[in-house]
């Protein structure tokens, strides 16, 4: 499936956390949803990007948002994940990758020659409405939460 466009519904999802909770994105239905797909948990990118987003979520929070961040691994690795650095916010566990597909980040990665399926890094806003207000491709994690959190309406 190919990225989703600013302007398009969301895809619904329901995803596990880090403490076993079902998360549904209508449960967020009115509020401002960060979600934030990264490759792996406890890598160095993905660990600079999750603790920024932990570091701004006092600010996030006042704006009435919520941050919520995907990758492939299980509960387990993500409960491990989130007590090792701190983490409060959920990190959902999509094993299969479904959700990935949907949000079209469920990309060929190429690495050492070696070609491969993975999560591309990549951050929706999706608005209030439950409509993708904004889309980062490829995203740089220098400088990448303090866009995003300025990007809250």
């Amino acid at each position: 499936m190919s990225l989703i466009e600013p302007g398009t519904k969301a895809p619904a999802f329901s995803l596990k956390d880090q403490n076993g909770e079902t998360h549904k994105l209508s449960d967020y239905a009115g509020r401002s949803v960060i979600l934030y797909f990264y490759p792996k948990d406890d890598t160095p990118g993905c660990t600079q990007e999750s603790c920024e987003f932990q570091a701004s979520l006092p600010a996030i929070s006042k704006q009435k948002a919520a941050v919520l961040g995907i990758s492939i691994l299980d509960e387990k690795s993500k409960a491990k994940f989130a007590k090792k650095h701190g983490l409060t916010f959920p990190l959902l566990a999509d094993a299969d990758h479904a959700v990935a597909e949907k949000y079209g980040v469920w990309q060929k990665k190429l690495r050492y020659g070696r070609s491969y399926m993975g999560i591309v890094r990549t951050t929706y806003l999706i608005g209030p409405d439950g409509k993708v207000s904004q889309r980062w491709d490829k995203v740089k994690v220098d400088g990448h939460v303090e866009e995003v959190a300025a990007a809250l309406p």
